[in-house]
């Protein structure tokens, strides 16, 4: 299928619902899905967005603004405890995270007699480790994009004809994703994970994690950004404010920004 009958797919999808609410992060994907379902179903379709530790601020008043901006219908929902099986970071905790927060979702969607819910996966998301897809599968949420057989590229070229500002937005994903696996999630090293990106992104920077490894953050900047960081000065201030929220060690990885690398550990069947 070529990129049009793949939109059309999608709009065919989503017409089929009838009524349909959106897990919606204001990220690349679900900003896509909310906007094609404001289109296509119009007050019969809503997003939702889970606010909790684990979701950068600054990306829930981003997606607050989107929503008004689609034009969709749009609620939070306001979680501020992180459960024993999520902060424990097992392995499979996107798993446990997700089948909680989807829980949650589709139970706000039915106080708005909506029974179907769609998450903003595409096929890009099935190469990689991702057990939340098993939760998605477990609850019966829908996920469109993947159904269309979209990619995360063809989603921007998309969202760029539309109009979309998220178009060439940064990936992101919860601060979680930041921690290795079996070391424990508390609140405040995500809001020290938090404030450390905020700086380098107010800073400049465009594609990057900060991971955390206890007392040490490891900055991965995407390799065409890394030459902004070629210069001692910008080093050092670097490293006095990471230390200044907490870390003792900052640390660069010399390859780069890498999609899950923290998924390296991990065993694949």
């Amino acid at each position: 299928m070529d990129l049009q009958e793949k939109y059309n797919k999608l709009k065919a999808i989503i017409a089929e619902a009838g009524k349909a609410a959106v897990a919606y992060s204001g990220g690349v994907d679900s900003t896509f899905l909310s906007k094609v379902c404001n289109d296509v179903l119009k007050e019969n379709s809503i997003a939702i967005t889970l606010v909790s530790p684990m979701n950068a601020k600054s990306e829930m008043k981003d997606a607050e603004e989107l929503a008004k901006e689609i034009g969709i219908k749009h609620f939070f929902i306001y979680d501020d405890e992180i459960e024993e099986k999520v902060s424990e970071n097992p392995v499979n905790r996107c798993y446990f995270c997700k089948k909680i927060e989807f829980s949650k979702i589709l139970q706000k969607a039915q106080e708005y007699q909506i029974n179907i819910v769609f998450d903003g996966s595409n096929v890009d998301d099935l190469s990689d480790y991702r057990p939340g897809l098993q939760a998605l599968s477990e609850l019966k949420i829908q996920s469109p994009l993947r159904e269309a057989g979209l990619t995360k590229s063809e989603i921007r070229q998309l969202s760029h004809e539309l109009g979309l500002r998220t178009w060439d937005k940064p990936a992101f994903a919860c601060l979680a994703s930041r921690i290795p696996y079996g070391e424990k999630i508390t609140p405040e090293k995500l809001t020290k994970i938090e404030r450390a990106e905020d700086y380098l992104r107010n800073a400049g920077l465009i594609q990057f994690r900060v991971r955390s490894h206890g007392d040490m953050a490891r900055i991965e900047v995407d390799p065409s950004e890394r030459s902004k960081l070629f210069d001692e000065n910008i080093l050092d201030e670097i490293s006095r404010k990471l230390k200044s929220f907490g870390y003792l060690y900052v640390c660069l990885e010399l390859e780069g920004y890498k999609t899950g690398s923290l998924n390296r550990k991990i065993v694949k069947p």
